[in-house]
């Protein structure tokens, strides 16, 4: 049986997803992975997260530099690109990585409707006040998609509540 299942992240692949995305796939399943071009960021949000990870220096350190400019969200972009295309092909897991726009869940939605996909993964890092208020972007996704959404966090083989 073949099986798509489109993965929204917002930094590279690493070790511990890619186990997880092992543990989701079956022969022939294929993953379309989507990184977006995040240049309109809520510093506030990014705030609260660090600091609720206690993370104070990430925390003022971002608050301070501001948002990225577009060319510094494309570089980010391309480079996470890349390095989930090494990754996904170094732990044999068929798939194709494309940078969409600022709009995560919006680019998540559509590549859903332009394409067959069984189920949808989305990998974040955690993010206190979105996740506590259900506005992460896996709840909304949930809301959107008709198929199930499976939030998980980065590097870790925990499950956010969507």
């Amino acid at each position: 049986m073949t099986e798509t299942i489109v993965v929204l992240t917002e930094e590279p692949l690493n070790g511990a997803d890619l186990r997880n995305l092992q543990l989701l796939a079956s022969e022939g399943t294929t993953f379309s992975v989507l990184i977006p071009e995040d240049t309109k960021r809520n510093l506030l949000l990014d705030f609260l997260d660090n600091l609720s990870l206690l993370d104070v220096a990430t925390a003022f350190r971002e608050l301070l530099h501001g948002q990225p400019s577009a060319d510094e969200a494309k570089l980010e972009a391309e480079e996470a690109k890349r390095l989930s295309v090494e990754a996904l092909a170094g732990s044999n897991l068929a798939g194709t990585v494309e940078i969409v726009g600022d709009d995560a869940v919006s680019a998540l939605v559509e590549h859903v409707r332009e394409h067959p996909v069984d189920r949808a993964v989305v990998i974040t890092t955690p993010h206190a006040v979105e996740d506590t208020f259900h506005t992460d972007w896996a709840n909304r996704a949930q809301d959107k998609l008709g198929i199930p959404v499976l939030h998980l966090y980065s590097g870790s083989g925990y499950i956010g509540d969507s």
